[in-house]
């Protein structure tokens, strides 16, 4: 029932939320919630996607979609005149036409703090990865390559103890990575819009002097025009050919051709991503390389996170059509 994209008797009586694109959340929505929701699927239908929208028009409220590359044009809001709530699955909002949501009256749910756990998880496990290089130890030793008298087995790592690290964006994610870093006894410092009174690392406003200060950056800021390819090629040669870079913010915070080509000569000393500039594209050249770890945007995907999200969703959605306050609202 949760699945048809045409109105059957069981599904009158249900709210109807859109669902575009393909958020995480939606098999774990559909499995528990499609007694309380029809979930109207356009990937399913043959009808092209406008066509669909405007047979929906009048009785669709709720808007459902995932984070990141999926973009809520102006020609799909004009054909949901009736909508009233647009829920996203991520913490960013640079996937959203902000103005003409408000223009149009229709208010956002957002997901404010429930992915920062995992995020700074996986940010301090791929620099340990980086450094360390564990996965690409892991194929050589998987191709039964002795790891001591093999020239293709990876030369000798780094440890994390002690290195000095710079985090780009000191937010919600950004202190929780900081938090963490404190225990391998890291030297951390910080670049963020503001200086923080209140925590004990070392600020610098330019993040070229950051890096000229650093082992290795720590990408946990939101995509802007201001931190759009914020991590140039003066960057990274400032960072140095040891210096490594993870990113777990924006993919295009990072000048993704620069990187490349700094990783081919050998000027920088290994990245870790978990978000590229052009998802879901990704440049073939960064699956060549040993001092490369790649993550495919699934920082969030834990089962504790799945639960809390799918909780998340269903109490804005229950909370628009029982006409009271969002529980995560994204603030005007």
């Amino acid at each position: 029932m949760g699945e048809e994209t045409e109105g059957d008797s069981n599904s009158n009586d249900l709210h109807q939320v859109l669902v575009l694109g393909s958020p995480w959340v939606l098999p774990a929505l559909q499995s528990q919630f499609s007694n309380r929701f029809h979930f109207l699927l356009p990937s399913l239908s043959d009808l092209p996607l406008l066509q669909f929208l405007s047979s929906y028009a009048q009785s669709t409220q709720a808007l459902l979609i995932p984070g990141g590359c999926f973009l809520v044009t102006s020609p799909v809001l004009d054909c949901l005149p009736a909508l009233k709530l647009l829920v996203t699955t991520s913490a960013g909002v640079d996937h959203l036409d902000l103005p003409e949501l408000r223009r149009r009256q229709i208010a956002i749910a957002y997901v404010p703090d429930l992915y920062s756990e995992d995020v700074a998880d996986l940010a301090v496990g791929l620099l340990i990865d980086v450094l360390m290089k564990v996965s690409a130890r892991d194929r050589c030793f998987r191709l039964r390559l002795p790891p001591t008298t093999n020239p293709e087995f990876p030369p000798l790592g780094l440890k994390l103890n002690g290195k000095r690290i710079g985090i780009v964006g000191l937010g919600k994610i950004g202190s929780k990575v900081a938090k963490r870093l404190e225990g391998f006894e890291c030297k951390i410092s910080y670049n963020s819009r503001t200086k923080k009174p209140l925590v004990p690392y070392s600020y610098y406003s330019n993040v070229h002097e950051l890096a000229s200060n650093c082992d290795g950056l720590v990408l946990c800021c939101g995509l802007t025009k201001e931190t759009q390819h914020m991590i140039n090629r003066e960057v990274m040669a400032a960072l140095g050919k040891d210096g490594v870079i993870i990113n777990v913010g924006r993919g295009a915070i990072i000048d993704e051709k620069a990187m490349v080509e700094c990783l081919i000569k050998g000027e920088i000393g290994g990245v870790g991503l978990d978000v590229f500039e052009n998802e879901p594209e990704i440049p073939e050249e960064l699956f060549n390389f040993d001092n490369v770890v790649l993550s495919p945007h699934v920082a969030v995907m834990t089962h504790e996170t799945l639960e809390g999200l799918s909780r998340l969703v269903v109490d804005n959605l229950e909370a628009l059509f029982s006409n009271k306050p969002l529980v995560s609202p994204f603030p005007n």
